[in-house]
């Protein structure tokens, strides 16, 4: 991403959530998923307010398991849950971003598949934001190293509320009340 990028902002009409494999799996291995859950459930929600499409993705769903059930509650009908083996939600069959070129990505493991999807992400182009409190990992150094290395690569991290707040722009707003529900 380029500075311009970076400073330009996210605009709620130029964004895309992508969920990355938060599945029944990882419920008992992934430090902090109960946090990780209710952050992802928060920006999805939040993203149906602001009219951002939502992409989830399952690593290997047969083995891992569907996407947790808190998740699949709240998502917008007929969103379709792309499996994938790769590292990377970009190559699963039927990734499409519609035409968005800011992206904003949460799930599992911050230092495997979200990485890997940021790293993808970038090397198309796009502006790259990950909700670090969506994001998580078995341990807190791989976490941390995921994190680092996208931030590094180009990728803004920042927190559900502080990317909430930017995609909403201003307290007059007709979706302010509903992001801060959320965010309360």
């Amino acid at each position: 991403m380029t500075d311009a990028a970076a400073l330009a902002g996210l605009n709620p009409d130029r964004t895309a959530l992508v969920v990355v494999d938060v599945q029944e799996a990882f419920r008992r291995s992934i430090e902090g998923y109960d946090r990780v859950i209710a952050r992802s459930v928060r920006m999805v929600r939040g993203a149906i307010a602001l009219g951002l499409p939502v992409v989830v993705t399952e690593q290997l769903p047969d083995k891992l398991g569907p996407t947790v059930s808190e998740l699949v509650d709240v998502l917008p009908e007929g969103t379709e849950r792309l499996p994938k083996s790769a590292f990377s939600a970009t190559r699963a069959q039927g990734f499409h971003l519609k035409g968005r070129d800011q992206v904003v990505v949460v799930g599992i493991e911050a230092h495997v598949c979200v990485q890997g999807t940021c790293l993808d992400l970038l090397r198309q182009g796009l502006a790259v934001h990950v909700a670090g409190d969506a994001a998580g990992s078995r341990t807190a150094e791989d976490r941390e190293a995921g994190l680092t290395r996208v931030a590094r690569a180009g990728a803004l991290v920042g927190t559900t509320e502080s990317i909430l707040l930017e995609l909403l722009g201003d307290a007059r707003a007709d979706s302010f009340k509903t992001i801060l529900e959320l965010i309360r």
